[in-house]
C-alpha cells in the first residue's frame, strides 16, 4: 500500500504547513540537448504558425543555403545549471516558505549536478539525469536521480550505450538487468517521467501497450509514476489511474525547460534528499503540490516556454544570452554550430527577424489575452478536481 495524495495551491494555501521541506524534481538546464522536431510539432499544434513557418523555411533556404533540419538540429535551454538551481530553490523558498532541494535531470547527461558540486559553497546536489530508453517502436525517458557521485560519469556512459545500441541489437534482458542493478542501490530514484506521453507520435494505443509491457517486467524496479507539471490535465489524471492499476506511488515532475519554475513540487518530512528517497520507495508516501502556474491553459503555457526559448538574456553568462548561441544547426557541410556563427556577417537574416517577431507578437497582452481565453481547458480541470475530490 502506499500513501500518496496531491494537493492544488490555490485551493490550499497552507498545504505546506507541517512538512520540513520541499523537493523540484525534473527540470533542465543549458547542459540539455533538445530537439527541435517541436517546432514542426508546434505547426501541428498551432496552425496559425503554419504559413508563417513555410514563409520562413523558403525563404531562409533562398536567403543563405541552407534548408532547416529540425531533425537533425537542436537547442539548449537558456538557464544555466546554478540559474536553473537558485529558481527552483527560490520558487520553494519564497513561495511555501521552505527549504528547497533540487534534482536537476538533463537528457542523458549529468554535467549540470557535477558542475554544481563544485561549487564552493558545498550543496549537496544530488547526481541526476533523464535517461531516454528505447523500448519497441517507441522511447521512454525515466528520471534516474542521486547516482552515486563517484560512478556517475560511469552510469552515464553505461545507460548512453544502451540507448545507442541499434534495434537488432537492443536485448529487452540487458534493459532489465540494468534497472535492477539501479534498484540494488539504496539512494537511487527511478521515476516513470510522463509515462503517457507519446513523446514519438508512435500512436496513443501503441504507446500504452508499449507502457504495460514495459511494467509487466520492469514494474518492480520503477519507484514512481511521474504527475508532470507540463502535461494536460487529463493526460496526468489517466497516469494517476495507470499507477493505480500498477500499485506504483505519485510524485511530481516539473520537466521545466523555460525560466517559468516547476509547476508542481513534493512536500516531504525529510531534510536530506536520501532520506526523501526513503520516504518514496520504503515509505511509499508521496505528497505532490500543484503551484498556481499549472491552473493556467495548458497550450498557453506551452506557448509561453516557447517563447522563453527565442528570448534573449542580456544579463545571462556568455553564450547564453542570445536565443541564436542557444540554436545549433548542420551547416553546408553538415556540422552542427550554433546558428550565430551560420548567418553571413554572422547577422540574424532580416527574414528569420520578421519569422521571429511575428511569432513574439503571440506574447503581445491582447494576443495573449485572447490565446489564453481559447484555449481554456478549465472543463479538463474542473474533471481532474473532481476525481481528486472523489
Amino acid at each position: 500500500m502506499s500513501d500518496t495524495s496531491i494537493s492544488y495551491l490555490w485551493r490550499e494555501p497552507k498545504a505546506a504547513e507541517g512538512f520540513k521541506t520541499g523537493v523540484s524534481l525534473h527540470s533542465h538546464t543549458n547542459q540539455s540537448k533538445e530537439t527541435l522536431d517541436f517546432i514542426a510539432e508546434m505547426s501541428q499544434d498551432f496552425r496559425v504558425l503554419q504559413p508563417i513557418m513555410r514563409w520562413a523555411e523558403g525563404r531562409s533556404a533562398a536567403k543563405t543555403g541552407i534548408r532547416p533540419q529540425y531533425a537533425k538540429s537542436y537547442w539548449t535551454p537558456p538557464l544555466t545549471p546554478a540559474l536553473a538551481f537558485d529558481l527552483e530553490e527560490k520558487q520553494i523558498e519564497n513561495v511555501l516558505q521552505l527549504p528547497g532541494m533540487v534534482s536537476l535531470s538533463d537528457h542523458d547527461d549529468i554535467h549540470a549536478p557535477m558542475l554544481l558540486r563544485a561549487l564552493p559553497s558545498a550543496r549537496h546536489i544530488p547526481v541526476s539525469l533523464e535517461w531516454t530508453v528505447p523500448f519497441g517502436a517507441t522511447a521512454f525517458h525515466l528520471g534516474v536521480h542521486n547516482l552515486p557521485s563517484a560512478f556517475g560519469l560511469a552510469w552515464q556512459q553505461r545507460l548512453e550505450q544502451f540507448t545507442a545500441l541499434p534495434v537488432l541489437t537492443r536485448d529487452a534482458r540487458l534493459l532489465t538487468e540494468i534497472l535492477a542493478e539501479l534498484d540494488e542501490i539504496p539512494g537511487v530514484l527511478l521515476i516513470f517521467n510522463h509515462p503517457l506521453w507519446d513523446l514519438y507520435r508512435v500512436g496513443a494505443d501503441r504507446h500504452g501497450v508499449a507502457v504495460n509491457e514495459f511494467l509487466a517486467v520492469n514494474g518492480q524496479y520503477m519507484h514512481a509514476m511521474e504527475l508532470n507539471g507540463l502535461r494536460t490535465w487529463k493526460e496526468n489524471t489517466e497516469v494517476t489511474v495507470l499507477a493505480g492499476k500498477w500499485n506504483q506511488v505519485v510524485i511530481s515532475g516539473g520537466d521545466r525547460h523555460g525560466i517559468e519554475p516547476n509547476a508542481n513540487v513534493n512536500l516531504t518530512h525529510a531534510t536530506t534528499f536520501t532520506e526523501f528517497v526513503y520516504e518514496v520507495r520504503r515509505e511509499r508516501r508521496s505528497h505532490v503540490l500543484f503551484m498556481p502556474q499549472y491552473r493556467e491553459p495548458w497550450k498557453h503555457r506551452i506557448l509561453r516556454g516557447t517563447l522563453d526559448v527565442i528570448r534573449d538574456y542580456p544579463h545571462f553568462p556568455e553564450g547564453s544570452r542570445m536565443w541564436d548561441e542557444r540554436v545549433y544547426h548542420p551547416d553546408s557541410t553538415g556540422v552542427i554550430q550554433p546558428l550565430s556563427t551560420l548567418w553571413k556577417n554572422k547577422k540574424v537574416p532580416a527574414v528569420v527577424r520578421t519569422a521571429m517577431m511575428i511569432v513574439r507578437l503571440m506574447e503581445s497582452r491582447t494576443v495573449s489575452r485572447g490565446l489564453k481565453y481559447a484555449w481554456s481547458d478549465a472543463v479538463e480541470m474542473r474533471a481532474a478536481l473532481a476525481q481528486m475530490d472523489a
